[in-house]
């Protein structure tokens, strides 16, 4: 499906020869992810940008099958093409988690009892703290250091022309410089039912819609992969935005 910008605004705009793919809210969906950087691969051979940016905002680990691989198509992508990660507030628990393993009791309510799987380590709900303790140093073993590295190096936002990416939105009337971190990761229904500018053009994931939703000032690219099996790919070039 592809969607373009509402045009009766003045519309955002990259700088000329760039051009960004952005993904959200993979969520241990390793295979919806190698695909869609077959269509950025088929993509890029077929027009050759000037200057490519792959831009993932975001919800990489939790709820789904294979974290640990997502990762390892991540750290590996970075590795060979222009790459941004942001932070997902999935990934800011899971580091919370691992200064205080006593939250580990919450993580696994929203996903994590997956990720910890994922590494090969058994877990179950209603551990007690020592276990939850445990479990932690368990993880801690079996995860690939550079995992680790990569999750607490993720940056919060990313700003390209017009364009401002984040995880889940920001705090409608508070200057983009001036956005809190917790709202950056958490927000939802006071940035989702504004309908004012932000400064820039807002690009996130964080709330899953049935399709990605390019709106006025803000685009929405979750669309549930966990849950659907439909991971989305927005591609952005000039002012144009097609959404895959």
């Amino acid at each position: 499906m592809s969607t373009t910008a509402p045009r009766n605004s003045p519309r955002p705009k990259l700088p000329n020869g760039v051009r960004i793919y952005a993904i959200s809210d993979i969520h241990g969906c390793a295979h919806l992810l190698e695909q869609m950087f077959a269509v950025i691969d088929a993509d890029m051979a077929n027009s050759r940008p000037y200057r490519a940016i792959e831009v993932f905002l975001g919800d990489y680990i939790d709820r789904g099958p294979d974290s640990r691989r997502t990762l390892d198509l991540l750290i590996g992508r970075s590795r060979r093409r222009n790459t941004v990660f942001l932070k997902g507030n999935h990934e800011a628990y899971f580091t919370s988690v691992l200064e205080d393993p006593a939250r580990a009791t919450e993580w696994f309510k929203f996903g994590g009892l997956q990720t910890v799987m994922s590494y090969g380590v058994s877990a179950a709900p209603g551990l007690g703290r020592d276990e939850q303790l445990d479990l932690v140093r368990e993880l801690t073993s079996a995860m690939p250091p550079e995992h680790i590295a990569f999750l607490r190096q993720l940056r919060p936002t990313f700003t390209c022309g017009d364009f401002f990416f984040v995880h889940a939105g920001v705090r409608p009337g508070i200057p983009l410089s001036e956005q809190r971190e917790s709202d950056l990761l958490w927000i939802r229904d006071e940035f989702l039912q504004s309908k004012r500018r932000f400064g820039k053009y807002v690009v996130h994931g964080h709330t899953p819609v049935r399709q990605a939703e390019l709106l006025e000032n803000r685009a929405n690219i979750d669309t549930g992969a966990y849950a659907t099996g439909n991971l989305t790919l927005l591609s952005i070039q000039g002012n144009s935005m097609l959404a895959i």
